[in-house]
């Protein structure tokens, strides 16, 4: 059940949303976690029993932390819950591809290589069972209090709007809501408003501009231009962003209307001057997962340069893994990894001193050369595409087929989105609104009353070419979907 599909949207969450403000405050919980399992059944069917299984596990393995804190158990049994942990995501995400890349070497030596069907992967299990993860070792260092009441956890486990695809929210971050919330009337129109601007993000911008990067990827490497393969690149680079910060915005709102405060999982990334700032932007939930979870415990940057480097290049091969089991995501997190060594090296410094369009620049080209091991099936066509895009090679399409009066529309629209530049219009306007001055107070009134309608008819106009787009489209799941 996508949150961009008409199911979600107008049955879902509006027989949701009014049954939730109507049963007691001590029913919400249920009410909510029910929903939420029925969310997920809607997607994956019989495959909720592997989310159970995460939630009463690591509910029995906080219990027994908690109980094991202050003993030399502890660490053994944190031990088997991070074991536990990866073991899930190892059976259902890396199983296939671990078999494939040993049949090889079995067949190589004789031996019979391995027969293995496909294994699904269920929706969310990278982002549920990092979550869990993150639960217990706060556990067990105490960061976080333990939960003992069953059904606030697998709440915390399953609440729907961060369920499929993040943010990866911590259970310190939302222990307190779990228990006690209100929700105000301002934040469930702040949760609307940021529901509204996710879902066009998707409809408007992302899935517009899918349609060429999906053309362009889809395009045998034999065929492929400069002006093709930048085209292509250009509109996946954005696609992918609008897509997931779509998600995360709409997420956001979603928890806002039921009373959780979720954190920011973007903040311009693309805006950023160089790659350490980008990952600083870019998917905040993961990046500080890794760097609280896996960077800080191997040294950071406390055991000397050389070991700070190595630090920085485990973390980003892991984190290409993470979104997916191929070559091609492990190559991307180390290119990612490279450059983020190089510029710890001298590379930071040298880009300080640049001019900040050279920055910019830096960025962007480094970003969207990672992009295309990140979008291509394959490394030769990775590789192809990149050869392409330098002028070393060239095929016959064009880019006619793509250059039609949508992309031109959404192309310069999700350029200046990107940006921060509207809000900090927006804010500085508002500013200058507050502050006056005002030659009488109803002047003023009237101003910030038209800046209110104004806001909330742009919101409408936004649901409104959502809901068209929707309503005349076809089945688009978001690309974090698939990790």
């Amino acid at each position: 059940m996508l949150f961009s599909s008409p199911t979600f949207l107008f049955v879902f969450l509006p027989i949701l949303l009014a049954l939730y403000f109507v049963v007691r405050r001590d029913a919400r919980n249920l009410l909510l976690c029910a929903a939420s399992l029925l969310f997920y059944c809607w997607g994956e069917g019989g495959y909720v029993l592997v989310l159970l299984f995460c939630i009463a596990f690591n509910y029995g393995m906080g219990l027994w932390l908690d109980r094991a804190s202050e003993t030399r158990a502890s660490g053994p049994v944190l031990a088997l819950a991070v074991a536990g942990n990866l073991a899930l995501l190892v059976v259902f995400k890396y199983a296939n591809f671990l078999v494939d890349n040993l049949n090889p070497w079995l067949t190589w030596t004789g031996l019979h290589p391995i027969a293995m069907a496909p294994v699904h992967l269920p929706l969310g299990i990278s982002f549920f069972t990092f979550q869990a993860l993150s639960y217990v070792i706060d556990v067990h260092r105490r960061a976080a209090p333990v939960q003992k009441n069953p059904l606030k956890f697998a709440l915390y486990k399953t609440l729907f709007p961060q369920l499929i695809a993040g943010p990866i929210v911590r259970y310190k971050d939302v222990a307190g809501e779990l228990s006690h919330r209100t929700v105000r009337a301002e934040d469930f129109a702040w949760g609307i408003k940021r529901f509204v601007v996710g879902l066009s993000k998707k409809m408007l911008l992302a899935n517009t501009l899918a349609v060429a990067a999906d053309g362009v990827f889809s395009t045998p490497a034999a065929g492929l231009t400069p002006a093709l393969a930048w085209l292509g690149i250009i509109c996946y680079m954005l696609q992918i962003y609008f897509d997931f910060s779509g998600y995360s915005d709409m997420a956001i709102g979603l928890g806002r209307m039921f009373g959780f405060h979720f954190l920011e999982n973007f903040r311009y990334p693309y805006a950023a001057a160089s790659l350490t700032d980008f990952w600083r932007r870019w998917h905040i939930s993961l990046s500080s997962w890794f760097r609280d979870y896996l960077y800080v415990p191997l040294g950071g940057n406390r055991a000397g340069r050389w070991r700070t480097y190595l630090n920085l290049t485990v973390v980003f091969a892991l984190c290409g893994l993470w979104h997916g089991a191929s070559w091609n995501f492990l190559l991307w997190g180390l290119f990612h990894g490279g450059f983020l060594v190089a510029e710890r090296m001298g590379l930071g410094k040298l880009l300080e001193k640049s001019w900040r369009p050279v920055r910019h620049a830096y960025l962007l080209f480094v970003v969207m050369t990672g992009w295309v091991f990140f979008r291509a099936a394959t490394l030769s066509y990775a590789w192809a595409f990149l050869r392409t895009m330098v002028g070393l090679r060239a095929g016959g399409e064009t880019v006619a087929p793509y250059l039609n009066a949508e992309l031109a529309l959404a192309l310069p629209v999700a350029v200046l989105a990107a940006t921060p530049l509207l809000p900090l219009l927006a804010s500085a306007c508002w500013r200058r609104l507050e502050s006056g001055p005002w030659p009488h107070p109803w002047a003023a009134s009237l101003v910030r009353g038209a800046w209110t309608f104004a806001e909330v008819a742009g919101c409408m106009g936004l649901l409104v070419a959502s809901s068209a787009l929707l309503a005349a489209g076809t089945y688009n799941p978001f690309i974090y979907f698939r990790f």
